[in-house]
């Protein structure tokens, strides 16, 4: 397996790990069990088509610094005055 592959596996296994350690604490069972069904049908899909990694993965967008310049900027359209 290619190691960024293996990277990105490894994030999503212990992010799904950590969240149902969360809700369970909670005592949120139904949302863990459904959380578990997504991840195991997740894995066994990239079992049989690994190629859906790389569309299933969000990546940081290189131009991030632009982004948040954007974002940063007051807007005038949609503003509600009450």
């Amino acid at each position: 397996m290619d190691a960024a592959i293996e990277r990105r596996l490894t994030v999503a296994v212990s992010w799904a790990l950590a969240r149902h350690a969360t809700l369970d604490a909670f005592e949120l069972f139904e949302e863990s069990f459904a959380l578990n069904e997504e991840f195991r049908e997740w894995l066994l899909c990239l079992e049989e088509h690994p190629d859906l990694l790389e569309a299933s993965v969000l990546m940081v967008p290189s131009n991030l610094r632009e982004l948040f310049h954007k974002a940063c900027r007051p807007e005038t359209d949609g503003l509600l005055e009450i």
